[in-house]
């Protein structure tokens, strides 16, 4: 083809259908959160820049490189280095927190080689072929959209694909389908609008920037006619924003719409064209974002009133995504040189964690953060780059609608992102670099002026070389990448739960910590399977937990294998310690769980004892709870009560002294205590409740009821008063105003516990009294609102009163059903299921005995001769 000819090669527009390929992949590998999705990410975009290549040679053109591709050069440039092992002396220099890693944990594991900067490789490989599929699309794009047509045919499928994904929202909400096309259910979300993307911060970012696109290409239609199109997708597109709920998604594409308004106000001045207006084409777009407004108002207001009474200004933006930034901004200050590793914050951060959170964060969701904690400095230096490359693109005074439609919906992802990481998946990656590439473009100036020397052009031969070799390396750098830290987690687990050989759990656990070094899971798997060995493994578990602990300071699991690991060691005072470390890291249920069982004298449960305000309460509650275990609890609350006077628990503190006197029959402490309790808190309902506890176990029944009638009148909608008083009227043989007094406060009742209590009471009141059908009526009720093991047997004990067996048999299998399988009581559940099945056959049995028995005297009792009944007709 000659040079300056205007037609198009085929392996342009073959390069332009990889393009659109790459568009819709995006949305359809759910938002590029697929695993699957980096092998045809990286297919096609190399496929695309070869067949770029090949067209432009074919067209006669140079490649160009616009200069916004030099953030994304640079990118490649630092995952590379990153990867690069380098000797300790000089890893020292560039990362001492990589050196540090090598040198504490692993060197001692004896794993001695040269490590990277990067404390995940395998992620930082997948990051190197993300970037390096990010630079060829844009590159593709630079050059397929030379051509007009191509471009409008580009950005047209990026609108069409945004409002495709839209729609599949709108219908997911119009037929009331929660999964995605009723086959795929979300675990850890709940998209308010289901579409492929799981997040709806994702979706808000990539429909805003496919709804401002459409605004652009409906704005740049001749005739008018042929602008619906886009203006529906728009509208549909924007719609999906709306109803996304993503409040930052929302406020930024807003942003995104209102800029371009002012855009081409701007630019309608400037033109001084007075024969139009200068509002003509903003005003048609602020219109038609005040249609958008209204058509999400219309189908999600009540959705959209309630997320927004959510925000509470900077207050609240600060204590939701702001309020972890400053230790991640400590954590980016940790490796200045070249960052912690693409892709690596989330094996990485967890040692610069302070505060105890159950979540796991795989991202800072500001893309400063991000960029500065990954890539160091230099990672700055390019973003700083790539907002000059940016503003001076915006400055070309050549903009048209389109490029300006397109330049503010990446301004409004960009700014987006400082409080989402839509970014750093494929979806919003791809489109980002489409729009650019299209916008970023040579001019048909720049083309006609082609023959004179310019700075990022490239002739076909080099190009063609240079594109298959970043096609090359992008996928075998897919090779390494395809090890994940959460695969390697699972294994690892299945061989410790599955109880492996201990070798070859160590030679497993060992290779795959030299390939995520920073991994602090693997390492809490090692000591699990160590401590699981007894005496022999506890110091091996120990060193383990080290090391875990170096990585997560905060995480509570691993001192809790420490601290079995020192039991089995003999070291009592310090596990015990470090059962306090994991309470205190977070683990709430490792105190009375685990660790309060184990202790044995007053000493180790001080040193159980947690100082946060509260904590102290529930922990002699669940003390005192274990009747076996009550004299050691009210020995340490002796203690409590002194190291914790003047604090707020105290008078709990006496109160729990009360209860704990009158569980052991200890009447005359059980009074001191009370009285103690009476002078410090006197009007307290807590106080009046257990003094009349007191007196009922002092044998005043009839003065402790009178009491909880006269709480009862001044505390008419208290609900557990309620309950105690029922109780203790029951006692008294006074069911029927025991259910008066349930009736009176069940409007005041407020969660299905409360209510099948109030039931079960009620049930307790008519077995009383003998009507055993009205309270098996109750009981079922009990079983409809929280159905449970109790709830059943309760059932089943009424039903067995009744003689109905068969119906108390299954009632008790129902329980067995819902009762975990290590259950004491399951075996005496089992005896007693067979035992109702065994007297229903007897019951059956007895009434077959009974008819045949009937049926013989009948006989006996007919005359000699008498012609024996038949149902058979005559003949």
């Amino acid at each position: 083809m000659a040079p300056g000819s205007h037609r198009v090669s085929r392996y342009t527009v073959y390069a332009e259908v990889a393009l659109a390929a790459l568009v819709l992949l995006g949305p359809v590998a759910l938002g590029g959160a697929a695993r699957w999705v980096s092998w045809p990410l990286g297919l096609l975009s190399g496929a695309a820049a070869l067949l770029a290549v090949v067209g432009a040679r074919r067209q006669g053109n140079t490649l160009r490189v616009p200069l916004l591709a030099a953030p994304l050069v640079g990118g490649v440039a630092l995952c590379a280095l990153q990867l690069v092992p380098l000797p300790p002396g000089l890893l020292s220099w560039v990362s001492p927190e990589a050196a540090a890693l090598r040198a504490d944990v692993l060197v001692p594991l004896g794993l001695t080689g040269w490590r990277p900067v990067s404390l995940e490789p395998s992620a930082t490989w997948r990051e190197l072929a993300k970037h390096l599929a990010s630079l060829l699309t844009f590159v593709a794009a630079a050059q397929v959209c030379r051509a007009r047509a191509s471009r409008q045919r580009l950005l047209s499928a990026l609108a069409f694909t945004g409002a495709a994904v839209a729609a599949v929202g709108l219908g997911h909400a119009l037929f009331g389908v929660e999964t995605l096309f009723g086959l795929r259910a979300y675990v850890h979300a709940r998209p308010p609008l289901v579409t492929p993307f799981g997040n709806p911060n994702h979706l808000a970012g990539f429909l805003g920037l496919c709804s401002t696109v459409a605004v652009g290409l409906a704005l740049s239609k001749q005739p008018r006619a042929r602008a619906w199109p886009f203006a529906m997708a728009a509208l549909v597109s924007g719609a999906g924003v709306l109803l996304s709920l993503s409040r930052a998604g929302i406020a930024f594409f807003v942003f995104g719409q209102v800029l371009l308004a002012a855009w081409l106000m701007k630019q309608r001045r400037e033109a001084r064209t007075p024969a139009r207006p200068a509002w003509g084409r903003g005003a048609a777009v602020l219109l038609g974002l005040l249609a958008t407004v209204s058509v999400g108002a219309y189908l999600a207001a009540d959705q959209l009133w309630a997320e927004a009474r959510t925000v509470d200004g900077v207050e609240s933006l600060r204590h939701g995504k702001m309020e972890p930034w400053p230790m991640m901004a400590r954590a980016a200050r940790a490796f200045p040189v070249l960052g912690m590793g693409r892709g690596a914050f989330e094996a990485a951060f967890p040692r610069y964690q302070t505060e105890p959170n159950p979540n796991t964060f795989t991202h800072p969701e500001n893309a400063v953060l991000q960029v500065a904690a990954e890539w160091g400095v230099p990672g700055l230096l390019l973003l700083g780059l790539g907002g000059w490359a940016f503003v001076k693109r915006v400055r070309r005074e050549d903009h048209g609608p389109v490029e300006l439609a397109a330049l503010s919906g990446v301004a409004a992802l960009a700014l987006h992102n400082l409080f989402d990481f839509s970014l750093e998946l494929p979806a919003c990656a791809v489109a980002v670099a489409v729009v650019l590439g299209a916008v970023a473009r040579p001019r048909e100036a720049e083309r006609l002026a082609a023959h004179r020397p310019r700075m990022g052009a490239l002739s076909a031969r080099p190009a063609l070389v240079l594109a298959s070799g970043l096609t090359a390396v992008m996928l075998v750098a897919l090779v390494p990448g395809r090890r994940r830290m959460a695969d390697a987690e699972a294994l690892l687990a299945e061989r410790v739960a599955s109880r492996a050989p201990g070798a070859e759990v160590r030679a497993l656990g060992l290779s795959l910590i030299d390939v995520h070094p920073a991994d602090y899971l693997l390492y809490r798997l090692m000591a699990m399977a160590s401590v699981s060995n007894g005496a022999a493994g506890a110091k091996d578990a120990l060193a383990f937990v080290n090391h875990t602990l170096y990585l997560r300071p905060l995480d509570a699991p691993a001192h809790r294998v420490a601290a079995r690991a020192l039991l089995h060691l003999g070291r009592r005072e310090q596990a015990f310690l470090e059962y306090r470390l994991a309470h205190e890291a977070g683990d709430t249920r490792v105190l009375p769980g685990e660790a309060m069982p184990r202790a044995r004298t007053v000493e180790e449960l001080k040193t159980l004892t947690p100082e946060a305000p509260g904590q102290v309460v529930e922990l002699a509650e669940a003390l005192l709870a274990v009747p076996s275990r009550r004299a050691l609890g009210l020995a340490w609350l002796a203690w409590a009560r002194e190291h914790f006077e003047g604090r707020p628990e105290a008078t709990a503190l006496w109160m729990l002294e009360a209860r704990g006197r009158l569980a052991q029959g200890e009447l005359p402490a059980a009074e001191a205590a009370c009285a103690e309790v009476e002078r410090r808190a006197p009007d307290a309902l807590a106080t009046h409740l257990l003094r009349a506890d007191v007196w009922r176990a002092q044998g005043r029944g009839a003065e402790a009821l009178q009491s909880l009638e006269a709480l009862a009148r001044r505390f008419p909608h208290d609900v557990e008063l309620a309950f105690t008083l029922a109780t203790r009227q029951q006692e008294a043989g006074l069911t029927r105003k025991s259910r008066d007094t349930l009736a009176a406060v069940a409007p005041s009742l407020t969660d299905l516990p409360q209510r099948a209590r109030l039931m079960s009471l009620e049930a307790d009141s008519f077995e009383k009294e003998g009507l055993l059908a009205r309270a098996l009526e109750q009981r079922r009720s009990v079983v409809g609102l929280l159905p449970g093991p109790e709830s059943h047997f309760a059932v089943a004990r009424l039903q067995e009163l009744l003689s109905r067996y068969d119906a108390a048999a299954r009632s008790v299998h129902e329980g067995l059903r819902l009762m975990p399988f290590n259950d004491a009581r399951r075996a005496e559940g089992e005896a007693w299921a067979a035992r109702l099945e065994e007297r229903e056959r007897a019951l059956q049995d007895a009434h077959q005995d009974k008819a045949l028995l009937e049926e013989a005297k009948t006989r006996d009792l007919r005359p000699p001769g008498a012609p024996a009944l038949s149902d058979v007709p005559a003949p």
